[in-house]
């Protein structure tokens, strides 16, 4: 793993990489503030390729300026440190709406409400609110509670215009598209009069620049809907695919993590009476980052595969599953996917 970066040197201690890509790193760590030290994310874009710094640096500035200003509202991380090349926000003990699936969790809804209009009287407009990533849950008495985060697209606006209107009106429609998907009973009549009608610019972009958009970034290698990158897109199921047609394979699930050489990599948790090394021999050139034979792959009451507690696996981030265990045989099935995961390159001090 490269230095920490000299902006926060001695201060700053890496515990596992959250992402990266080519406008920047993201870790998670320990900083040290002037009681002590907390739980934090630090963005680093020391190691971004000198083609995309001009735009990391404006999304980097663009992150910083928003997390200055909403900084007391409570729905964000808070801004411990912004240097040059580094940023350090707050922990917050909550994991991504596309994680959480709050099913039927109509007070997520009204807390992400709420947190959209702190976000807006602030004067800003987030930009980013269809990834479902960029949407936080936290585990309350009352049902879960919404933060927002990652604020590479967000504008500080110094007053209400036209286009902020415009703006505030998108980052509605796509927190009740997410409510829609959810909790499609909550919504109200209102609601689903702003679902059915797209701004102008909105259907302006639909028609042109997203498809330019989406040409661009399958060439730099990465895909957008939930941060998840090109490579699980298009390769995962090829591989899983693959992994299925093999006798001894019960089933596969493949998940995305970040990964410090190939920027998104792939871990195939199987079901399989083989070994790990004949599935690997059995797949040929075509492989996952990493592959575990697992004697039971975590499941719901339908029998789907809970793939949002294997992806924390594959991340290292195994504070945030208890909250997402069901019951004390999912509980030992995970156990034992935790005790034998492969991906401990990119784990320092947890």
């Amino acid at each position: 793993m490269n230095d920490t970066p000299d902006e926060v040197a001695g201060r700053w201690r890496s515990d596992v990489v959250l992402k990266r890509d080519v406008f920047s790193t993201i870790e998670r760590g320990r900083y040290r503030i002037h009681d002590g030290d907390v739980d934090a994310v630090l963005r680093r874009l020391d190691m971004v390729p000198w083609w995309s710094r001009p735009l990391a640096y404006a999304l980097f500035r663009r992150e910083r300026n928003a997390l200055t200003r909403i900084k007391l509202a409570g729905v964000a991380p808070p801004l411990l440190f912004a240097g040059r090349h580094t940023l350090v926000r707050g922990w917050i003990d909550a994991v991504p709406l596309h994680i959480a699936k709050p099913h039927g969790d109509a007070a997520y809804f009204r807390s992400a409400k709420r947190a959209l209009r702190a976000l807006h009287r602030a004067g800003i407009a987030h930009n980013d609110l269809a990834k479902e990533q960029n949407w936080l849950y936290a585990q309350s008495e009352n049902g879960g509670r919404a933060y927002l985060t990652d604020f590479q697209l967000a504008v500080c606006f110094r007053r209400s215009s036209r286009l902020f209107r415009i703006a505030r009106y998108e980052d509605l429609r796509h927190l009740l598209k997410h409510k829609r998907r959810y909790a499609p009973d909550a919504l109200t009549a209102t609601e689903r009069r702003v679902l059915a009608r797209k701004s102008l610019i909105t259907r302006t972009w639909m028609a042109t620049g997203k498809k330019v958009y989406y040409a661009v970034t399958r060439g730099l290698n990465f895909t957008d809907r939930e941060g998840r990158g090109l490579r699980f897109v298009r390769d995962a199921p090829e591989i899983a695919a693959r992994l299925r047609s093999c006798p001894k394979v019960r089933d596969v699930a493949i998940v995305p993590f970040p990964d410090r050489r190939a920027g998104t990599g792939l871990y195939a948790f199987v079901e399989a009476t083989a070994g790990d090394s004949e599935l690997l021999e059995f797949l040929g050139a075509m492989r996952p980052e990493h592959l575990q034979v697992v004697e039971a792959l975590p499941r719901n009451a339908r029998g789907e595969v809970r793939c949002e507690i294997l992806e924390l696996v594959a991340m290292n981030q195994l504070d945030l599953i208890d909250p997402l265990i069901k019951s004390d045989t999912e509980r030992a099935v995970v156990g034992r996917i935790v005790s034998q995961r492969r991906n401990l390159r990119d784990r320092f001090a947890f």
